[in-house]
């Protein structure tokens, strides 16, 4: 069983044929998926989603690309919106992108809080978006973890080996995506094969990142058994060892989903 902890099945292609696309998952071997709100126009369809395929899970949040366009985004907001339906399990995705700079990174950083803040008071966890802001994301996670705990997913890691370890000491999971694969990721498959096998989930964040040998085509959560066999291979395990890890961890970090 494998579990794509984060999708975004309200996008296209893949939500012009939705059932296909799970269909074609669960024939690979991938039993839940985990679509993920990135603004409010994506959350109202995920309630949709995730209300009419048993299979889907989902989450709120508003991407830092967002943050210009939610700027009065409130922990309340977020904690109402999470209380709609007992199938949405996470908050995100959330955190800062400097690298495009779509929003200011003021708004960046209030919205972010604001998840947290959310993430604390719901204990459920925070999926989070980092891209050239590896010291201003640690900050602003380690000072509201002193606070009070809360739960962290790092989704689509491709940061160094020292930044991956110092969100391990926060006890943050991991998640690696099809960017692994690629040929010039040698640097990131050394970071994983440090990163404990406990803390690792798997991701396509479909529609982007299609692993080789699909790289440069649209992706969905079918191939994802493609970076479970390189990861799989990364670390001497057998691909069924190695998806009932990210499985278990997966539950772990969520809970039992079924």
């Amino acid at each position: 069983m494998i579990i794509d902890s984060h999708c975004h099945l309200t996008y296209e292609p893949m939500s012009l044929s939705l059932k296909e696309t799970i269909d074609r998952a669960k024939k690979n071997g991938i039993k839940y998926l985990l679509t993920i709100s990135t603004e409010n126009k994506s959350f109202d369809k995920i309630l949709k989603i995730t209300n009419n395929h048993n299979s889907v899970f989902g989450t709120y949040g508003i991407h830092p690309h967002e943050a210009k366009n939610h700027k009065d985004i409130t922990t309340k907001e977020i904690l109402q919106k999470l209380d709609l339906s007992n199938k949405i399990i996470g908050i995100g995705e959330t955190g800062l992108d400097f690298y495009y700079n779509h929003s200011e990174k003021n708004d960046q950083i209030n919205s972010f809080e604001n998840h947290i803040k959310a993430a604390q008071e719901k204990k459920i966890p925070l999926i989070v978006h980092t891209r050239s802001a590896e010291k201003e994301t640690l900050e602003i996670l380690k000072k509201y973890k002193k606070d009070k705990d809360f739960k962290i997913l790092i989704h689509c890691f491709t940061g160094s080996k020292k930044f991956a370890f110092d969100l391990l000491d926060l006890g943050a999971y991991i998640s690696a995506s099809g960017v692994i694969t690629f040929k010039k990721s040698e640097d990131l498959a050394n970071t994983f094969k440090a990163i404990p096998n406990e803390k690792i989930l798997v991701e396509t964040d479909s529609p982007y990142l299609a692993p080789v040998p699909f790289r440069g085509k649209s992706n969905e959560p079918s191939l994802i058994i493609h970076t479970v066999k390189f990861l799989s291979n990364l670390k001497r395990l057998s691909f069924d060892e190695f998806s009932e890890i990210t499985t278990q961890n997966f539950f772990r970090l969520f809970g039992r989903i079924v």
